[in-house]
């Protein structure tokens, strides 16, 4: 079976109660893949999604959260509080990483945040190893009292192979209230005391960590890059496959690396393992791997460069024109709107849900998009008054907190809700309305219907000559939803 049917499987066994998350890439079809199993409900962005797994575990029941690597952003704020705050039952965040940048605003590695958090990270290579790491998780996080994240990529959830079931476990642990009689020093204290030795020594007797001796060089990888190394390695290279990143296994890599004259680290998308190891290591920081993705051919070069110390590696970086243009569909009820707004001559900044894709040419209109929900906050930040473009979902998301930043401080900008009613970037879920909720806030509030004949260079020109903050929800009904 799939990584995704691995994966609901395992979390069916563990007697998962709920799982949370947003929608993104690679991880949607994860959540669609578990609907009709388990509880489950997308929530307005991943902090709330976590709190909401972790109001679970205080009760006893086991919970995952469901997020794309830049939700790890959000959520970053309860999930480091957490390893010292302790939890109940089991936790897993499945973080979707995007190598190779197919749907993302970034290359982020998730598996940093193992490293920040100091809580256990898996990074599977098969869908065997997908669904092993979700039943060691939960008995792991309930072990420690913490949370645990499993790495994803596309690459991992659509491959196939057999799996091996472990029949069905649930959950004894509870949440322990006397943690409040320790100062925050002291939980601190005790977090390095009980938690993190027990996840160095599961690190170093996991059975998801694979090692196969062969020859006088080795290689070392983690996640579904592992699996690519077994299908070229020669029958003189050994082998040890990674499936827990952090803690890093040291006692086990360090035994591997003095076994071997040089030893080639194959991850992605960052050289996470890499930066922790010395000696005779090579891997992207010596050239011999690509940052980013990493297929087969670029571990076949590496493998034949094993000799040489470092290799040099030419980066030219793609243009739209190489790779192809993403325009906005071309029935887009919004297509006027953004016309209008190119029109008024002012700086425009963007979100990341549909409105990025005006930011290339032909439009070329967005000056700039850092973040879903983005968007209201950078507008406040422009030398003169300028124009936020935002969807429903990144409103809901993150946005709404600008918005109230925004008229707290008296900022001047014209605010444009792209009001859908879905998040048409990652699949149609609904999106919450807020069209009430931010009229009762802001009195400038006007609605204004796409699929009707009206003046939008007029509208426009009227709100950005006035004083203050004005919200335009522009309503439409997306075609492909």
């Amino acid at each position: 079976m799939k990584g995704f049917e691995a994966a609901t499987i395992a979390l069916s066994d563990c007697d998962v109660k709920i799982v949370t998350g947003v929608p993104g890439y690679p991880v949607t079809d994860l959540m669609e893949n578990i609907t009709g199993r388990i509880k489950n409900e997308w929530s307005v962005n991943e902090k709330v999604a976590l709190e909401l797994a972790f109001g679970s575990s205080i009760s006893g029941e086991r919970s995952a959260v469901i997020t794309k690597h830049v939700g790890m952003n959000i959520l970053a704020d309860p999930l480091v509080s957490s390893t010292t705050h302790t939890i109940g039952a089991g936790v897993v965040i499945f973080a979707g990483d995007d190598p190779g940048i197919q749907k993302s605003q970034n290359e982020q590695d998730s598996r940093f945040y193992g490293l920040v958090a100091e809580v256990p990270v898996f990074d599977p290579s098969t869908p065997q190893g997908l669904y092993q790491s979700i039943l060691d998780g939960y008995e792991l996080s309930e072990e420690i009292s913490t949370p645990v994240i499993i790495r994803l990529t596309e690459r991992l959830l659509k491959s196939e192979g057999i799996i091996k079931k472990k029949g069905k476990t649930s959950s004894s642990a509870s949440f322990d209230k006397k943690i409040w009689h320790l100062t925050m020093l002291g939980k601190h204290q005790r977090f390095h005391r009980d938690s993190y030795p027990g996840m160095c020594e599961y690190a170093e007797r996991s059975e998801l960590n694979d090692h196969k001796k062969k020859g006088k060089n080795g290689i070392i990888s983690s996640g579904f890059p592992g699996k690519l190394v077994e299908s070229i390695i020669p029958d003189n290279v050994s082998h040890l496959s990674l499936g827990v990143v952090n803690p890093l296994p040291f006692t086990l890599v360090d035994r591997f690396i003095k076994k071997h004259e040089r030893v080639l680290v194959v991850e992605e998308t960052e050289p996470v393992i890499e930066r922790q190891l010395q000696g005779r290591v090579i891997g992207k920081l010596t050239g011999h791997m690509p940052y980013g993705i990493a297929e087969a051919k670029d571990i076949g070069e590496a493998i034949e460069n094993f000799s040489r110390d470092t290799v040099e590696r030419i980066i030219t970086p793609q243009a739209i024109e190489e790779r192809g243009a993403r325009p906005v569909c071309e029935d887009c009820p919004y297509l006027p709107l953004y016309h209008a707004v190119k029109e008024q001559h002012v700086p425009v900044a963007g979100d990341l849900g549909c409105s990025i894709l005006t930011s290339a040419p032909p439009l070329s209109l967005i000056d700039a998009a850092f973040s879903l929900g983005s968007s209201i906050s950078t507008a406040c930040g422009f030398k003169r008054k300028g124009i936020a473009i935002v969807g429903d979902f990144g409103l809901a998301h993150s946005g709404i907190s600008g918005l109230i930043n925004a008229v707290h401080n008296r900022h001047e900008l014209v605010v444009i809700v792209l009001q859908n009613k879905v998040a048409a970037m990652t699949g149609g879920q609904e999106a919450p309305d807020l069209t009430e909720l931010v009229r009762c806030y802001i009195k400038d509030t006007e609605i204004i219907n796409m699929h009707e004949k009206f003046d939008i260079k007029k509208v426009l020109g009227t709100k950005l000559a006035k004083k203050g903050i004005s919200v335009i929800f522009a309503c439409a009904k997306c075609p492909k939803y």
